[in-house]
């Protein structure tokens, strides 16, 4: 965009801007902002501010003054350069997806380069999030469970539905080991932390096996478990990614499956 004038951001979207690159967690943090500010030669009127204040407070300062956002985009160009991220790759993706949305309102959107192009301006909240990753979105709009999120968040972001789906269905059996204390896996595991003797109670339990429905649920969550290890780890984890495609729908729903998983886990308790 070098050469172009950017038309003048109107107050709300540069707002939105300076929260996400000013994010408590991902954003930029306080010294880094005042370092690029000066980069910039945009002053920093208000250093005492919460962050995203004080940079929405310099940078529209300057925008009024010169009646155009090129020091915007030039600002995000310095503050999302790859070289400043290269030990911290999924921290950048984040905060890439969360700057995404607010640009794409103004007709720009930031490439995995850390440069800002040009785009179809968005017009609704859906439009806009879709452009920050439409699998993570559909996700969290399902309340996918917080542990299917943490496993695959860097594929998500990438929008890589094969491995997503592998870290996801991994959290299972990282889990179950850590209730149990068991070291095994796959079937192996789950037979071991929860299967019913028939004269012995089971390590685990997802509720209190006191009914013959209880003991069928506990039984059925075996085999459910069991089965996506079987259908979906196993493949996942051996074959070539061209041999075994997964599509944005069976993606969706294997993760709400491994979330369904997660919350059973979640009330599972010791005998």
């Amino acid at each position: 965009m070098k050469g172009k004038t950017v038309p003048p951001f109107r107050s709300a979207n540069l707002e939105a801007i300076a929260k996400a690159l000013g994010h408590t967690s991902l954003g930029l943090t306080g010294s880094e902002i005042g370092n690029i500010l000066a980069q910039c030669e945009v002053a920093d009127v208000d250093p005492a501010a919460t962050k995203w204040k004080r940079l929405f407070n310099a940078l529209v300062e300057y925008q009024n003054s010169k009646q155009s956002a090129n020091h915007v985009v030039g600002f995000i160009h310095k503050a999302m350069a790859p070289a400043r991220w290269t030990s911290r790759r999924t921290e950048f993706e984040e905060l890439r997806s969360l700057l995404n949305p607010a640009l794409a309102f103004v007709g720009l959107q930031l490439n995995e380069g850390g440069e800002v192009k040009r785009a179809k301006a968005a017009t609704t909240l859906t439009e806009a999030e879709a452009r920050a990753g439409r699998l993570r979105m559909r996700l969290e709009d399902r309340r996918v469970h917080d542990d299917v999120l943490r496993f695959c968040r860097a594929e998500l972001l990438q929008e890589n539905h094969f491995h997503a789906v592998l870290e996801a269905v991994k959290s299972i059996a990282n889990k179950i080991r850590a209730l149990s204390g068991l070291s095994s896996d796959g079937s192996d595991l789950v037979t071991e932390a929860f299967s019913l003797g028939k004269s012995c109670t089971p390590m685990l339990a997802i509720n209190p096996l006191k009914t013959d429905t209880e003991k069928g649920e506990q039984r059925g969550f075996v085999n459910l478990v069991v089965g996506v290890f079987g259908m979906i780890r196993n493949p996942t984890a051996h074959a070539e990614k061209i041999y075994w495609p997964i599509g944005e729908q069976d993606a969706l729903d294997i993760l709400s499956m491994v979330s369904l998983v997660h919350r059973k886990l979640d009330g599972a308790h010791k005998f």
